[in-house]
């Protein structure tokens, strides 16, 4: 496929990777899966779906694995409990009940193996077919105050290139991410990609830029992806994959937008439980009385400290 021929049109469809087990979060997620788990009161995934509706991504494929029959569920009709608010008049809630199946034409395609994120990636190449498409992983959310993919695809149609997300994360927790060494642009919140290592000791990093889980992805990264051999943890890695066109592999080059605003890691514990108390803050409904509860109890917290 030539440049002129990805530049042409925007992307238009997202694969969002949901097939992972949750075991931090166990037993929660042992009949659950975790991109359910709540977020105020919608499930993690669906603020996912939504970002990218938001960003015109009107076709989302949702990569699973085994026990995910909840998340299909969610993004489909229920006519029982439909019927039932509808009978009682009770608009409000119906209307939070349709929002899920009306945000975008959203379809699900089973992993069958867990065989890394890279292979789940993979796993959509006849739906996506040849075109570009975005990545957004389903237990990493962005505020939706602080867009990011409408920049990043942006960067992908005017550099026709491959982007990936940034931020800059301390030196000390580098290793639980995949880091970028880049080169700087004309743009502060935009850089060249050279290289790219999967969770490297802070003293072996190249930059305290960590990669975040969205991306916008010409189609040349199927044909990598199926002759990689498996990486990490003895699975198919996105990150090496991406190193490998970040290093001259593909036709077009890999450009990092610098992420500066509000994300919400909610594969783990604590940071779900602060995504929690930080979107709950901010709820029409809600926020006012959580508010006022949170500065009562960190008085509380300050009065026992005190008090040894």
């Amino acid at each position: 496929m030539t440049d002129a021929q990805v530049s042409r049109g925007s992307v238009t469809k997202a694969v969002v990777p949901a097939a992972g087990l949750g075991t931090r979060f166990l037993p929660a997620t042992k009949a659950m899966p975790k991109e359910m788990l709540p977020i105020v009161d919608k499930p993690a995934i669906q603020y996912v779906v939504e970002e990218a509706a938001s960003a015109g991504l009107d076709d989302v494929l949702i990569i699973t694995g085994r026990n995910k029959t909840n998340i299909s569920n969610h993004f489909d009709s229920v006519p029982e409990l439909e019927h039932a608010l509808e009978r009682k008049g009770d608009a409000d809630k119906l209307s939070k009940v349709h929002e899920p199946n009306e945000l975008a034409d959203v379809h699900l395609l089973r992993q069958g193996q867990p065989l890394g994120l890279g292979h789940a990636v993979a796993c959509a190449r006849k739906h996506v077919g040849d075109a570009s498409f975005a990545v957004l992983l389903g237990d990493d959310l962005i505020d939706a105050r602080d867009p990011l993919l409408d920049r990043m695809i942006a960067e992908h149609d005017a550099r026709r290139a491959t982007v990936i997300a940034l931020m800059e994360v301390p030196r000390e927790s580098i290793h639980l991410y995949g880091c970028a060494a880049v080169e700087a642009t004309d743009d502060p919140d935009v850089v060249r990609v050279t290289a790219l290592v999967e969770k490297p000791a802070a003293d072996e990093a190249p930059s305290n830029l960590a990669v975040i889980g969205r991306y916008v992805l010409r189609p040349e990264i199927f044909d990598i992806l199926d002759e990689l051999p498996p990486g990490r943890g003895g699975e198919i890695q996105l990150t090496d994959a991406l190193n490998r066109l970040a290093e001259g592999a593909g036709e077009g080059p890999v450009y990092g937008v610098v992420f500066r605003g509000r994300r919400y890691d909610t594969g783990d514990r604590a940071d779900w439980i602060k995504a929690n108390v930080l979107l709950g803050v901010d709820h029409d409904e809600l926020g006012d009385e959580i508010r006022s509860w949170i500065l009562d109890f960190a008085d509380r917290l300050r009065s026992q400290d005190a008090n040894g």
